[in-house]
């Protein structure tokens, strides 16, 4: 097994996650809802820990919804997320994932909403990768790390109040 090192505590994550809350609601400020999709695993609990913090420091209702893609092989399958394209028009939509490493993934996740008008679309992340393959870029991120393509980022959500981020 290769070493880890512990790039974020649980107490660096819940600040990046009050952060990147704050920056959501600053762009937000004037929405009565907005929508919420995390990316499947990580991204959706993810965006559940961001949507109860954001409730919290604002009024704006925030619809939560987890967006379904074959992150191995995303051409083969569409992304999908439980809403119809009139649920979504002109809304504001926050796409949210763990980490963000090629682009590769959250470029087909939002394939998903390019079937309706929309208020704004961004992407929110917790960690930021400098492997960008796609033009995809954050709106709000957590933290960019500069690392080599054989070193992986490993989030942890598993544990309550003890979340990691870890490099091996």
């Amino acid at each position: 097994m290769q070493n880890s090192t512990l790039i974020l505590d649980h107490h660096k994550i819940d600040q990046k996650i009050n952060r990147i809350a704050y920056q959501i609601y600053e762009d937000n400020y004037n929405q009565d809802e907005i929508i919420m999709a995390g990316i499947a695993k990580n991204g959706f609990v993810f965006a559940s820990i961001l949507k109860e913090r954001l409730e919290t420091i604002s009024n704006i209702k925030v619809i939560l919804k987890e967006l379904t893609i074959d992150k191995k092989n995303p051409i083969k399958s569409k992304a999908e997320v439980k809403m119809q394209g009139e649920e979504i028009k002109n809304k504001s939509i926050v796409v949210v994932d763990d980490v963000l490493n090629s682009g590769k993934t959250m470029m087909y996740g939002l394939q998903a909403f390019l079937n309706a008008p929309l208020k704004s679309l961004s992407i929110a992340v917790l960690v930021n990768r400098s492997h960008k393959r796609y033009p995809v870029n954050a709106n709000y991120v957590g933290m960019s790390l500069a690392t080599t393509l054989k070193e992986h980022i490993e989030v942890s959500f598993e544990k309550p109040n003890n979340y990691t981020v870890t490099l091996s």
